[in-house]
């Protein structure tokens, strides 16, 4: 890059000197052989000039891509290194704003800026150096109009970053609102919000556009450089007839110092068409700094390893709340032995699941102590603690890739023979068989042309190829219908086989095979370690709330129709 914008830069100022001798020998009768060499000359650099341009211009475009790509993925990287608490904070919309949109800005300054500003800068240099080399007073005036322009140009750019940078936050609000409201098109439209989300699209838009607008100093440079130009020319012209008039220098030298003047004006005109996209590109870096001072939450272990096989799980005195005086568990205390089944009931905001995302670790107790395997979960080591621990929900993650790379989560050292025969376990076979090209079958967005019962049951899948400890079921089956259902209960019934369990459930008859049932209500632990509850022993006390009206209502909203609970 040195080399070819020197080069170009060099060129830039040897044309005009070719330009003076053609006037000078022209005007002083030289003969045509010469004047033809010249021409020739010119011509020939100006050529290779452009040329060289262009080459560098294309280097340029892979530095600057080499480099954003690589910010790219170290963005996308530490974002995923965040806490749960960060992502819930900040839309999808937002996060590819800030991954792609800022990103894409400094590809475009650094490919663009850094080409025709470095350049131009030692082409500035070079000017100012050869006026002063033809004339003393020439480079003096030149020079302090030069500096006054670039002056009160970077006095512009350094006010404009602040605006820039609510700008960017304006797109990047913009962007995230649209991602949720296209991500909920039909519920939008069932509901008849449309006219509601119009409404915020429009005060959004509107909202936005005075940011721009203060943001915006295109007009006011385009005054400013114009101006700038039209003193430079008359700099030039008056410089050079006065030094003509007192026969100090030649009609070409004339022309040198208006050409040289005029070339001045090419890093001003590039510092005018280049300061917004420098300005944007400032309050970028400036947002990508403040992403990546973000630090995750939660902290990895020590890299204590977890024991082989089914774990042992342990809350002492847990408690945990999202949101600072709003408590969501209160002081847990509670066992489970290797190999086990916990059954955990309990109404809609209980903390049910908040209890199944500590022990992946997705945010961090407040106080109190669990253990995994008799091993501090916060001393294991992140990856092992969610290689050893599994999660299925009922709202199931599908990508669009194919079977293979949903079923391994793109582990490719899990051979084929292996998903087989997990899928024929599962009586998935039938299914398998009907896909055109087996595992290498494309599946479409969140998992378009699968049935629920299809999709939930290649989330046992991964499970089962998953070499798990502990297997938390949070409502797996609660949208399928009966027959799907006896399906996935038989899934699960082989996916428990040596491993620790924990079923999260509304209902009491889908914790049949529990071996200890735990009860939450309000976060407080109501019931723990008896099955009485199922039999209906009266000294249970949740046999005992049974007999309030709240209690009746909790377990007639747990039933099934037809009284089979």
């Amino acid at each position: 890059m040195v080399v070819l914008l020197l080069t170009g830069v060099g060129l830039q100022l040897l044309n005009p000197q070719i330009i003076r001798y053609f006037i000078d020998t022209y005007i002083g009768g030289g003969q045509t052989a010469p004047l033809t060499y010249a021409a020739l000359l010119f011509i020939s650099i100006a050529v290779i000039n452009q040329a060289l341009s262009i080459f560098a211009a294309y280097i340029s475009q892979n530095v600057a891509w080499t480099a954003t790509n690589r910010l790219r993925a170290d963005l996308v990287a530490h974002c995923l290194g965040l806490d749960m608490a960060f992502h819930k904070a900040h839309t999808p919309g937002e996060f590819i704003e800030r991954i792609d949109g800022d990103v894409n800005i400094l590809s475009n300054f650094f490919s663009q800026f850094v080409v025709h500003l470095l350049s131009n800068a030692v082409l500035l240099i070079g000017v100012l150096a050869l006026l002063f080399r033809e004339d003393w007073r020439v480079g003096l005036a030149v020079t302090a109009f030069a500096l006054a322009a670039l002056l009160i140009l970077i006095h512009i750019r350094n006010r404009a970053v602040p605006y820039w940078v609510a700008d960017r936050q304006m797109s990047a609000n913009f962007f995230g609102f649209l991602g949720e409201q296209l991500a909920g098109t039909e519920d939008i439209r069932a509901n008849g919000a449309t006219s509601y989300v119009m409404r915020r699209f429009y005060l959004l838009l509107r909202s936005w556009l005075p940011v721009t607008r203060r943001a915006s100093l295109a007009a006011y440079l385009g005054i400013i450089t114009l101006t700038v130009f039209a003193i430079g020319n008359a700099i030039a012209l008056a410089l050079g007839a006065y030094l003509w008039s007192i026969d100090s220098i030649t009609i070409g030298t004339i022309y040198l110092i208006f050409y040289y003047t005029n070339l001045l004006t090419q890093p001003i005109e590039q510092i005018r068409n280049q300061l917004q996209d420098l300005q944007k590109a400032g309050a970028s870096i400036e947002r990508v700094q403040q992403l990546f001072h973000i630090e995750p939450a939660i902290a990895d272990g020590i890299g204590t390893p977890l024991p082989m096989g089914a774990l042992s799980m342990e809350f002492r005195n847990v408690s945990f709340s999202y949101v600072a005086d709003n408590t969501v568990l209160h002081n847990l205390t509670f066992s489970l032995q290797p190999g086990k089944v916990l059954g955990v009931l309990g109404r809609t905001g209980s903390g049910k699941t908040t209890l199944a995302r500590l022990l992946l670790r997705l945010y961090d107790f407040q106080q109190g102590q669990i253990r995994l395997g008799d091993v501090p979960i916060e001393k294991a080591s992140l990856r092992e603690l969610r290689q050893k621990v599994g999660m299925v929900t009922q709202d199931v993650q599908l990508f669009h890739a194919t079977v293979r790379d949903n079923l391994t989560f793109f582990n490719r050292d899990i051979p084929d023979q292996q998903i087989l025969a997990v899928l024929d376990d599962l009586e998935l076979s039938p299914w398998y068989r009907s896909l055109p090209n087996g595992l290498d079958t494309e599946l479409g967005s969140d998992g378009e042309g699968l049935s629920a019962g299809e999709a939930q049951l290649l989330a046992f899948t991964r499970v089962f190829l998953a070499n798990l400890g502990l297997v938390i079921l949070d409502e797996a089956s609660s949208r399928l219908d009966p027959a799907t259902e006896r399906l996935i209960e038989r899934a699960i019934s082989k996916l428990l086989q040596g491993r620790t369990g924990i079923i999260i459930a509304h209902r009491l008859g889908t914790l049949a095979r529990a071996d200890e049932i735990l009860i939450l209500e309000d976060g407080h632990l109501l019931e723990h370690n008896s099955r009485a509850l199922l039999a209906g022993d009266s000294s249970s006390r949740f046999y005992k709330l049974l007999q309030t009206s709240a209690g009746t209502q909790f377990i007639a909203s747990q039933s099934r129709p037809g009284g089979e609970e």
